[in-house]
């Protein structure tokens, strides 16, 4: 047999393989290699999240001599009832919340160790455990920073952080990842999902964009965020390292990578798991779920907005992404109240975006609805951008700019008996040619639903 047809052979068996290997990664995953150029940074919003998303892909990449750095955004020091059951008593003092987030720290020191990263692998920032979206929403510019709501500081309190005594402001986090990411220029980025329902793992997601995009030209590495918060997922629940992660249904139709755990790496992905003791002690059954033969990895892709082009969806039109059947941890009254987010749409109409929104049915009186609107452009920094959100709420509609309310009616809000219709000039968004977007309804302070982030990437017309 000649060297052409051994090759063609080669290439048809490697195909095949790849494949086969794709067809068992579930719905929708495609195959997620590390190459030995690729230097690989995981982006952590608190200490166990790395073993949680990442804990296999790292194993991975140090077998493979690949360059490895682990950055959390906190140290995890608000998760208050894991330290009442640590502790064996409630932590309210600031100080002792404080002590928490260094046991935290030490906590990823150990389970890292254990995967085979040294201390010098680790970056802890340290900004506020539960503020980051309260920070990415509000705290830019002229505004204050956010004070903590356990340990009651206004700035990075741990002498071993990256950056100690930053003050807990949007353009801080941004400049500490723009450096972070110049100092190890990596080539495949692990970070939260946008549609994660915890606020910390949304924050850092949007937070990474954003620094992505202004050091477009300089970098450009492939990012693959981590599902962790989403509701009903993943199943079965429980220790069931034999079964596949796989994406939720209501993303199935997205781009997804899944890689193949050896067992070893398996298990001492779940020792390593257990050596965050503070939060496996507390809800080590939710934990366990992620210890299975693969890890997964999807994002969605920006959404392309031309001037006078028809409606584009802004999410997939699907019952299930609209989360019409209520949380189980929701109350009966707050179950009672439900209005899911059905289907969102933008458009570009006469120099205004235009984004609508349908419920899954009226909204009650007693139930919100907030919109965000958040402006990007390359040349104006993003501490600067307006960053609006619109609430209707309490039988009045509102327009907040960084938790401020403005006095101008040029934005148009429509109600309508299943959404709601709202057009806003690009000028009030500072001209972008980006705009991050999401929305949630919400009881009281309650969240019932919650739309996804989703960036969109404006052409206004010349």
């Amino acid at each position: 047999m000649g060297h052409n047809s051994k090759l063609s052979i080669a290439v048809i068996g490697l195909a095949m393989a790849l494949s086969a290997f794709v067809a068992q990664t579930g719905s929708g995953a495609e195959l997620l290699l590390i190459q030995p150029w690729d230097r690989v940074l995981v982006l952590a919003p608190h200490p166990d999240d790395e073993v949680l998303g990442c804990g296999g892909t790292i194993q991975k990449a140090l077998a493979q001599h690949v360059p490895v750095k682990v950055v959390f955004l906190t140290s995890g020091d608000a998760n208050e009832w894991s330290f009442a059951l640590y502790r064996g008593h409630p932590v309210i003092e600031p100080s002792a919340a404080l002590a928490m987030g260094r046991v935290r720290v030490s906590e990823a020191v150990a389970a890292d160790r254990l995967l085979g990263l040294s201390t010098n692998a680790l970056v802890f920032l340290g900004y506020p455990d539960f503020g980051m979206l309260r920070i990415w929403a509000e705290h830019w510019a002229d505004a204050p920073a956010l004070k903590s709501v356990l340990t009651r500081v206004t700035a990075v309190p741990y002498e071993n952080a990256y950056h100690p005594e930053a003050p807990y402001k949007g353009e801080e986090v941004l400049g500490d990842l723009k450096r972070l990411l110049l100092e190890f220029r990596p080539t495949k980025i692990f970070v939260s999902h946008p549609a994660d329902r915890n606020p910390d793992h949304r924050a850092l997601y949007l937070f990474t964009k954003v620094a992505l995009w202004d050091l477009q030209g300089e970098l450009a590495p492939q990012v693959y965020p981590y599902l962790v918060h989403f509701a009903d997922w993943p199943q079965p629940s429980g220790l069931v390292p034999a079964e596949r992660l796989r994406p939720p249904v209501e993303f199935s139709n997205s781009v997804w990578y899944s890689t193949t755990l050896a067992p070893a790496q398996v298990d001492l992905k779940l020792v390593a798991l257990r050596r965050h003791r503070t939060q496996f002690e507390y809800s080590g059954w939710v934990l366990e779920r992620f210890v299975r033969r693969n890890e997964l990895f999807g994002d969605f892709p920006d959404v392309q907005l031309f001037a006078q082009s028809r409606e584009q969806p802004i999410a997939q039109d699907t019952p299930a992404e609209a989360r019409q059947v209520p949380r189980e941890e929701l109350t009966d009254e707050e179950r009672a109240a439900f209005v899911g987010i059905e289907r969102r749409t933008a458009f570009l109409e006469g120099g205004r975006l235009v984004v609508t929104i349908r419920f899954s049915r009226p909204l009650a009186e007693e139930v919100g609805c907030a919109i965000s609107l958040f402006g990007y452009r390359p040349d104006r920094p993003f501490a600067q951008m307006p960053k609006l959100v619109i609430r209707l709420d309490e039988g009045r509609s509102r327009v907040l700019e960084r938790g401020r309310a403005l006095a101008f009616d040029e934005v148009e809000i429509q109600r309508q008996t299943r959404g709601v219709r709202v057009a806003v000039p690009l000028s009030t968004l500072g001209n972008p040619t980006r705009v991050l977007t999401s929305a949630r309804t919400y009881l009281a302070d309650v969240p019932l639903d919650l739309a996804s982030w989703r960036a969109l990437a404006v052409e206004p017309a010349p």
